[in-house]
């Protein structure tokens, strides 16, 4: 390859696979993949309520050939997935996006937390700006279970001969929070649908998860969620000069200010790998907002401490109210409480695992340069249910949008996806799967070394 020809995407593989991957290659289009997306983001999906998309993924999958199922968890959520068979001799892998939406696209609930109005990113309804496409969750998550649902339906239809089955797999309950109000069911996010797939024998050798970031990511940060209340006096404004007075709002504000800077020397402390782990203070509860004559007794903090892979939650528990007491002895009038209230422990994939060879000796074939490591990430996915049930996963994702015709704020690169990036996302997805699925368990083994392994130029297997 000169310096000025583009990598072909092939390097690597050999005769056979080249023809494969080639092939499978040819069904995916740009019209499709908006085609897709467009009808993922027409399907409202909060955290909760996935099952009518569920069900929209499912017919999809199953109207090319693939035998596809929504699996229900309870009558408002369920996950969806699809098998396309092997025939037995090789591993089977998991193409894996998670289905949910982090607001949910109405002013009852998203109102005025996200901002003072819904734009129409923010609604579960797509326009299209030529390559791009927005709507409430357009990129994250469902820009990413639409290069899923590309690359199985592409790979069906290319007819490769597999030796291990290709499952695709659209889990609800991915994001991070608890449950919504007027649910049934507290254990709603988190990982719920993932796990749900997992104990109902939706299970594989490997797995790739799609989501954001354009590199191999191989370990990833766990959380744990505290309840931080601050204890002060019940009284009234009229008698604030004669009474005893002390107030919890103004004592939680110590404890915020205090957390904040806490938050950024544990982060380096507890950097390693490519986790920069990072801790928040996301939500105030306290008072009676109908009567601001009187003070509260308790002000509770909400609190989410992401965690490095080997550090427990217990260990983080111990450093979080060690921050506290540290404060306190500063301030000996200070009455405060923690509960540990969620804890999903951070994980990590060995780079000897055959997943992560493949994945990395995928991305450098489609880039043609080495493997590109992104550092300091602090975001949490489903990989971590994964990986914890025993499933070596990497994850791999689009980039966020760098150039549109609006400013790309937290929320519109959720909600805005490059078509073009989606065809590349979709392409190295097939690659990574043709390349696992065509194999044997023994070419699969553990390698004694990190690294991809290269097949020769003309082999043909």
């Amino acid at each position: 390859m000169s310096g000025h020809d583009e990598p072909d995407g092939l390097s690597g593989l050999g005769d056979r696979r080249r023809a494969w991957v080639t092939e499978a290659w040819r069904h995916v289009t740009e019209e499709r993949l908006r085609e897709l997306v467009v009808g993922l983001v027409g399907v409202p999906s909060p955290t909760g309520d996935e099952r009518p998309l569920a069900e929209h993924i499912a017919g999809s999958l199953a109207s090319v050939g693939l035998r596809a199922a929504c699996q229900p968890i309870d009558a408002r959520q369920a996950n969806a997935w699809a098998r396309l068979e092997g025939d037995g001799t090789g591993p089977d892998l998991m193409l894996y996006a998670p289905i949910d939406t982090l607001t949910v696209g109405a002013e009852s609930e998203d109102l005025p937390w996200i901002g003072p109005k819904l734009r129409e990113d923010m609604r579960p309804a797509a326009t299209v700006y030529d390559d791009l496409v927005t709507g409430l969750g357009a990129s994250n998550p469902k820009g990413h279970a639409a290069c899923v649902m590309m690359a199985a339906e592409a790979i069906a239809l290319a007819g490769v001969p597999l030796t291990g089955d290709l499952v695709a797999a659209f889990g609800a309950g991915g994001m991070p929070t608890n449950a919504r109000p007027g649910s049934d069911r507290l254990n709603t996010g988190q990982g719920v649908g993932c796990s749900f797939l997992l104990e109902q024998g939706v299970w594989t050798d490997y797995a790739v998860i799609a989501k954001p970031g354009w590199t191999v990511s191989w370990d990833e940060v766990g959380l744990v969620w505290f309840e931080v209340t601050v204890h002060g006096t019940h009284t009234y404004v009229g008698s604030r000069h004669r009474l005893p007075y002390d107030n919890a709002i103004s004592r939680a504000g110590d404890v915020v200010r205090h957390l904040e800077d806490w938050f950024a020397e544990y982060a380096k402390r507890h950097t390693s790998g490519t986790v920069a782990p990072q801790g928040i203070v996301s939500s105030v509860r306290g008072g009676w907002p109908r009567m601001a004559a009187v003070t509260t007794a308790a002000c509770t903090l909400s609190v989410d401490l992401r965690i490095a892979p080997g550090t427990s939650p217990m260990q983080a528990k111990r450093e979080f109210t060690a921050a506290l007491a540290e404060l306190k002895r500063s301030m000996p009038a200070l009455d405060v409480t923690v509960e540990m209230i969620l804890a999903v422990p951070g994980t990590t994939t060995s780079r000897k695992s055959w997943i992560f060879r493949s994945a990395v000796a995928g991305w450098e074939a489609i880039e043609g340069r080495p493997h590109e490591v992104l550092n300091g990430n602090s975001g949490a996915t489903d990989a971590n249910i994964l990986r914890g049930r025993g499933i070596p996963t990497v994850r791999v994702g689009m980039p966020k949008v760098a150039e549109a015709p609006f400013d790309i704020d937290f929320a519109r690169g959720m909600n805005t996806v490059s078509v073009r990036e989606m065809r590349k996302l979709t392409r190295y997805l097939i690659r990574t799967a043709v390349d696992t699925l065509t194999r044997s368990h023994a070419e699969c083994e553990p390698a004694g070394e990190a690294g991809p392994v290269m097949e020769p130029e003309g082999a043909t297997s």
